[in-house]
């Protein structure tokens, strides 16, 4: 008969492979439509891995126990208190470390890689003084770019709306038109309360703070009309606050960008 040392081995490489299996296969996220989505969901991935492994092992764990240990027949007092078992209490502490330190690397070296870490004030050059203090936001790397700056917009965000002004072109839009596979650079500020600027499928979201500007850099992928959702609670109609980015070909955003700009008379 083989030892329950096997059935131990057995049955955690049995959760660890069913979720990882789960993991790799079932997909919660929405569409990827940024060059930052697949860094990103590498990281989800991770992370949910890991709290499959947790989350299957506590649960057998817990029905494991509910048989085991449940109550004879005629006992009338509890049993005997596990006490003091130095092994289990370094495991314990141990493993929950290690998993820590594992995801606040990892995650560091994601949001290095999307750009968290870069320098922000040289992207956004022609708005505003070039001196400016910009305190926050996510600057691609150059070696992840697909193509130059290609626009460069300020986002207005107010209670309850966003509001998109091209500076070349001289108008305000309700929504936001981006070419596919160019890098955007946007300046975000809002006029009275904390906002967030949140597109799921870019899997990029930015706070946005009184009297401190932020900027966002990104880099759409795909053809499509995505939310834009704020993700920070703003006000009683928080959850009205919305718009829309629509990205478009190279020659349908020019039509467009043609159509709203003003020219001096």
């Amino acid at each position: 008969m083989l030892n329950k040392s096997y059935y131990l081995i057995f049955i955690i490489s049995s959760i660890i492979g069913i979720s990882f299996w789960i993991g790799f296969n079932v997909n919660l996220l929405p569409e990827s439509a940024s060059i930052n989505a697949p860094i990103y969901d590498e990281l989800f991935k991770i992370l949910f891995i890991i709290g499959l492994i947790l989350f299957i092992g506590m649960s057998l764990l817990v029905v494991y126990s509910l048989f085991k240990f449940r109550r004879k027949n005629g006992q009338i007092e509890d049993g005997i208190a596990l006490e003091g078992n130095l092994s289990l209490e370094i495991i314990w502490t141990i493993i929950p470390s290690l998993i820590v330190l594992f995801v606040g690397l990892y995650s560091y070296n994601i949001y290095d890689r999307m750009g968290g870490m870069n320098e922000l004030n040289h992207h956004h050059e022609i708005i505003g003084d070039s001196k400016e203090k910009i305190w926050a936001g996510i600057s691609q790397n150059t070696e992840d770019e697909i193509g130059l700056i290609n626009s460069k917009i300020e986002v207005s965000a107010m209670q309850f709306a966003f509001l998109f002004n091209y500076p070349e072109g001289k108008f305000i839009s309700g929504e936001l038109h981006v070419p596919v596979d160019q890098k955007i650079s946007i300046k975000m500020e809002s006029k009275d309360v904390i906002h967030a600027f949140w597109i799921p499928e870019f899997r990029i979201k930015q706070d946005i703070i009184p009297g401190q500007p932020t900027v966002l850099n990104f880099t759409p992928t795909k053809v499509g009309k995505y939310p834009i959702i704020c993700a920070e609670l703003c006000g009683p109609y928080h959850g009205g606050m919305r718009a829309s980015i629509i990205v478009e070909n190279r020659s349908d955003y020019e039509d467009w960008f043609n159509q709203n700009k003003k020219t001096d008379l």
